[in-house]
């Protein structure tokens, strides 16, 4: 695997990066809005937050196709934030100092966690984002969803869940928004043609703009002819428009330093450096596996950069941000191949507020939902399930167990799940191999030889104990450590405990090459 490296010719890609980060755009602007109002947060934060991960955080970052920006999985903290401390302005200061911790926490080199997590709750992280994708669009792409554009949790606000709101949807569809829907996503599977892709001309032209562009078209028409199909204002964009310099001034809110003596500030301070931490070290992990050039991202500079992007984004009233798989899974679907793709996002965003709000607040959401429908399916493929599947149980139990939890819960509870499970078969796996076991049978006794693996953790103790324990009375056993170059404390004293009561069940032990340990004996 090799390393992102700062020597990369961004130059040379331009020519995919740009229509990708235009791509990415699309899908961040609605997202960055509704997660601002799902947070009882001010519309535009989410904007602000979009914009410095685009234009800032994509340079600091060492991951050349991650996106970053306001995230799904926050939004009950900033929520539960801004109640407990009375403010938005209040809540903004406990942003910077959650940057601040993750500043620290990146010069630790915590972020080597995120090596630590099993290839299958990744993969299943990847899958369960997709089907979440799908059908959490569906409603939208039918144009009968009022909950905000980008929810990810099972349970939502208005009482309904991601499956009835899908039977919701059947019943309150919406034609106008379905046709353009329909009309979007056919453009879409089009633009994927080879034919498309070999084109010079076309493949420079993101199929998601001709879907975004024509769906306006349409709309307009259906407006002017036919009012009946026209799209309503809740299933369009809609982001504030402002009025010059002075108008973003009223937009913005800053910090409420008068917060810094209460200690409700530092607990959601540290919640959200957390939180935040985790999910950006999960969905860098899970780009990663995406990039088809096989890159890796340095975990501790990825710290880094989020933690400066979130003491700017709170100095400038944006909400807290992590890297974003949705966005960064669309990035990579878009055909990005450096961080440009993601700082053209970023670009995007500033043109959207300052020049082209009008505009677009003329997209609807169903032809967005299109976007992220392709981007869902090549997430959650059919052909992922079956690999898993080939690898055996113990990869695909910890991949499904993760794609349902994170369906039914929301991503880091689900990932916790998915990560026991995973971490349970990694300590069966560790249960069946510390050691070398064979077993000779002679007249008078058994020759019992147990040759210790090269590296005997803890892990390994309830095994080595277990095996001890079982051993036939009326044997010679030889406990051999030459090849260990190390044996954990406790198994060493789980040995020692062995060979002082052995002689109970006549056997007798010889241990070779393994340290001796004092047992404390209990009366």
């Amino acid at each position: 695997m090799k390393q992102t490296s700062n020597s990369t010719n961004y130059l040379a890609h331009l020519g995919k990066d740009i229509p990708s980060g235009l791509v990415v755009f699309f899908v961040a602007l609605p997202l960055c809005l509704g997660i601002s109002l799902a947070s009882g947060a001010p519309l535009f934060s989410g904007v602000i937050t979009g914009i410095v991960g685009g234009l800032l955080v994509a340079w600091l970052s060492g991951s050349q196709l991650s996106v970053s920006g306001p995230a799904a999985g926050l939004t009950v903290i900033v929520l539960n934030g801004i109640e407990s401390l009375g403010s938005f302005e209040a809540f903004l200061l406990a942003v910077v100092l959650a940057g601040a911790i993750q500043l620290v926490l990146g010069f630790l080199k915590a972020g080597v966690i995120g090596l630590y997590f099993p290839s299958s709750v990744i993969k299943g992280m990847l899958a369960a984002i997709g089907l979440i994708l799908i059908l959490k669009q569906i409603p939208h792409f039918m144009g009968a969803d009022e909950d905000f554009f980008g929810e990810m949790n099972f349970l939502q606000a208005d009482g309904r869940n991601t499956f009835s709101e899908i039977g919701y949807a059947f019943t309150s569809i919406e034609l106008g928004a379905l046709l353009i829907g329909i009309i979007s996503l056919t453009i879409l599977l089009v633009w994927d043609n080879p034919r498309i892709k070999n084109s010079k001309l076309l493949k420079l032209v993101p199929g998601a703009l001709v879907a975004v562009l024509l769906s306006i078209l349409i709309n307009v028409l259906f407006i002017n002819f036919v009012p009946a199909l026209a799209v309503g204002p809740s299933h369009l964009v809609n982001l504030p428009v402002l009025d010059g310099f002075s108008g973003l001034a009223s937009e913005l809110r800053f910090l409420d330093f008068t917060a810094v003596t209460n200690p409700t500030l530092y607990i959601v301070a540290f919640t959200i450096a957390i939180v935040a931490s985790l999910e950006t070290l999960l969905s860098v992990e899970a780009v990663d596996k995406l990039d088809p050039h096989k890159r890796r991202t340095n975990t501790n500079r990825e710290l880094k950069a989020q933690g400066v992007g979130n003491m700017v984004a709170g100095l400038l009233g944006g909400l807290p941000m992590t890297a974003v798989i949705v966005r960064s899974s669309t990035n990579v679907a878009a055909g990005g191949q450096t961080k440009v793709s993601a700082f053209v996002h970023g670009i995007f965003l500033v043109l959207s507020v300052f020049l082209l709000a009008g505009f677009m607040n003329q997209i609807p959401l169903s032809a967005l939902a299109a976007v992220l429908l392709v981007v869902g399916y090549k997430l959650t493929k059919p052909a992922l399930y079956r690999t898993q599947l080939k690898l055996g149980h113990e990869q695909f139990i910890p991949f499904i167990v993760t794609v349902l939890a994170i369906l039914f819960t929301d991503l880091l509870v689900g990932i916790c799940v998915g990560l026991a499970v995973g971490v349970f078969y990694i300590l069966k796996a560790n249960y069946r191999s510390p050691y070398f076991y064979h077993k000779e049978e002679h007249k008078d006794k058994a020759l019992i030889r147990i040759r210790l693996s090269e590296h005997v953790s803890f892990l390994n103790k309830a095994s080595i104990i277990l095996t001890l324990d079982h051993l036939p009375a009326n044997s010679h056993v030889i406990i051999d450590g030459e090849n260990s170059e190390h044996i954990d404390y406790d198994v060493l004293e789980a040995i020692q405990e062995f060979k002082r009561t052995a002689h109970e069940r006549n056997i007798t032990v010889e241990v070779l090459n393994v340290k001796e340990v004092s047992v404390l004996e209990m009366h």
